[in-house]
């Protein structure tokens, strides 16, 4: 079994694929916690070995691990979880045998995150033809994938949580409110805490509308929209912009890379 890392901003995802020998993966389980960079791999294993047993997983039937993170201080953490309760070397996503293998067309191809290269690695792989992935986690990126698998840039945007977070803990009397699609269709709120949903809600709607019908001019061809990310389906209710919602494209492109570097 494969267990994949994402190590977000936000939260540590962990899943566990269950490979076939046809190439074909399946995730067997997932689950996640909150980053905190402190965490130690004491405490991580303590975590993880809990719900390996409750899953009727031995931890020895894991033979590969692959993290990617854009939490540099998480990282050695992780890889002491790996090494010291797995007896693992981990596969670290963009080095060594993990190498993203894709042309990175951006001025500074070394500051691109790796789940936004992971991301391009398993949206390529899975959808033909020209590619915008939007990925709603603590920021919301917009990435730009050629037909050829390359990565052509794209946009970051604050993440919604994030955006509603600022417009509460900048503000003396605006309540603390849950994300989530409001009630009515109507974009004239009738009380505070609907107009506070409207405006993050449908505004984020206007915004992924805006930019992707800009950045769909720019590149000149038909172009997919894939999206990822806790809130993608929230927001699939509210727009037809999306062509796919596929939750798992992190951890699939992390099981892609796994594939490749075992691959003779």
């Amino acid at each position: 079994m494969l267990l994949a890392i994402d190590a977000g901003n936000t939260n540590v995802v962990f899943a566990l694929f269950d490979l076939k020998a046809d190439g074909d993966r399946k995730i067997k389980a997932r689950w996640r916690i909150a980053t905190d960079a402190r965490r130690t791999g004491d405490e991580y294993a303590v975590w993880l070995m809990q719900l390996l047993e409750i899953r009727g997983v031995k931890r020895e039937e894991i033979t590969q691990i692959i993290v990617a993170t854009v939490v540099p201080r998480a990282l050695h953490n992780i890889e002491i979880l790996a090494r010291n309760y797995f007896f693992l070397e981990p596969l670290i996503a963009g080095q060594g045998a993990a190498n993203y293998a894709i042309d990175i067309d951006v001025e500074q191809p070394s500051s691109l995150g790796a789940d936004r290269a992971v991301n391009a690695i398993a949206a390529h792989d899975k959808y033909p033809g020209d590619l915008i992935v939007v990925d709603f986690g603590t920021a919301t990126t917009f990435d730009v994938i050629d037909f050829n698998g390359a990565y052509k840039g794209g946009i970051i945007a604050p993440g919604v949580n994030l955006s509603l977070d600022a417009l509460v803990g900048n503000t003396a009397m605006l309540p603390r409110i849950a994300m989530r699609a409001p009630e009515s269709k109507s974009v004239i709120g009738r009380n505070t805490e609907d107009q506070m949903l409207i405006g993050v809600f449908w505004g984020y709607v206007s915004l992924m509308e805006g930019l992707i019908a800009r950045m769909r001019e720019q590149i000149g061809r038909p172009a997919k929209v894939i999206a990822t990310g806790g809130l993608a389906v929230l927001f699939d209710e509210a727009t037809d912009i999306f062509d796919a919602v596929d939750p798992d494209l992190t951890l699939d492109g992390l099981a892609l890379l796994a594939g490749r570097a075992n691959a003779p």
